[in-house]
């Protein structure tokens, strides 16, 4: 039998579908969507139209969506803006990191605290930690401390804490040959740390142990560089769900959609019991261009056609793959709801 306190435990409800999983929008992007539209059109990436995107995104994604996650630098606006019944996560972290400092450190938003993330209406906190597991022990040691007390923090005022731990190594580039077959190893002992009960995590939401780009056979292999037959993929995503005690959700890592749905299955296929996603930009990516070069209406025709289209193949696709986040306890009859 599981304790969790009631207030944790009805707020994942509230973020859940009516079968457990958590088929979830993220919409917390901020460095890399501002990025992304300057790109496009220098100077257009101004807080106001990043805010009618989140808000435009979330207006139209959320009918199909158990949650949304946010921010609550530009998103606060979009918050509002969410279906009946969606539920919401807000992101407590300054976004990125200090590429001239050692360390990817992790920083809080100075103005916000997790008391005031759930008067702002979140149902969840949300933390992003780049974690590199062969790292000095002191960087470590930061992060692990750091963790410990947004989860001392968030057990004090009864709100469940999700953690976004995201791998990294200090020699090779993320979306190298060489890191992907790194990665693997890197997500398992994530996945095994951060599960442990001293940080408070109520779930994880995790990379998944691959990359699709050196994975033969899959929609993303480029026909060269190989860092893992599809047997080997399988054995990684079973190693790294062995690894973890608490529920844990997939991100999508800006892939295409159809990439990430074929990743999901992939992790079916290894019984994975990965309990959801938050899915971002593989859904909404695409609306991107659409938004600089033609307007909010074009953006809101396009998300009602291919944005919606890309939701709802997710969540069949999940609808088949995914179990409840309560399934890693052994069901939702083996958890005690405790009143605090």
């Amino acid at each position: 039998m599981v304790q969790i306190s009631r207030g944790k435990f009805e707020n994942i409800k509230a973020c859940a579908n009516d079968k457990g999983i958590i088929a979830a929008v993220a919409m917390d992007q901020r460095g890399s969507l501002k990025k992304s539209i300057n790109s496009l059109k220098e100077g257009y990436g101004t807080a106001a139209t990043i805010s009618t995107f989140k808000s435009k995104v979330v207006q139209v994604l959320t009918r199909y969506a158990s949650a949304v996650l946010l921010d609550p630098e530009y998103g606060l606006a979009a918050l509002g803006e969410r279906a009946s019944g969606c539920g919401a996560l807000l992101s407590y972290e300054v976004t990125g990191y200090d590429a001239n400092a050692v360390g990817r450190l992790p920083r809080l938003l100075p103005q916000w605290s997790a008391r005031r993330l759930i008067e702002a209406g979140t149902n969840v906190v949300k933390i992003l930690l780049y974690y590199n597991p062969a790292d000095e022990a002191w960087i470590n040691d930061i992060k692990r401390a750091f963790v410990e007390r947004v989860g001392d923090e968030c057990k004090a005022l009864d709100i469940p804490f999700f953690l976004e731990p995201l791998a990294y190594d200090n020699v090779y580039q993320e979306k190298s040959l060489e890191f992907a077959r790194l990665k693997p190893g890197y997500v398992r002992s994530i996945m095994e740390e951060f599960s442990q009960p001293r940080y408070g995590i109520d779930m994880l939401k995790v990379e998944v142990p691959i990359n699709c780009t050196y994975l033969v056979g899959s929609l993303a292999y480029k026909g060269s560089e190989v860092a893992y037959e599809r047997t080997a993929a399988i054995e990684h995503f079973q190693a790294a769900a062995a690894a973890v005690k608490i529920p844990f959700i997939y991100l999508s890592g800006g892939v295409d959609d159809a990439v990430f749905r074929e990743t999901l299955e992939l992790a079916a296929e290894a019984n994975v019991p990965f309990s959801g996603v938050l899915c971002g930009r593989a859904t909404w990516k695409g609306g991107i261009p659409v938004f600089v070069h033609d307007g909010e209406s074009a953006l809101e025709e396009w998300l009602l056609d291919q944005g919606v289209r890309n939701i709802q193949s997710l969540d069949n696709v999940l609808a088949v793959c995914a179990q409840p986040w309560y399934t890693i306890y052994g069901g939702i009859d083996a958890i005690e709801v405790i009143d605090k």
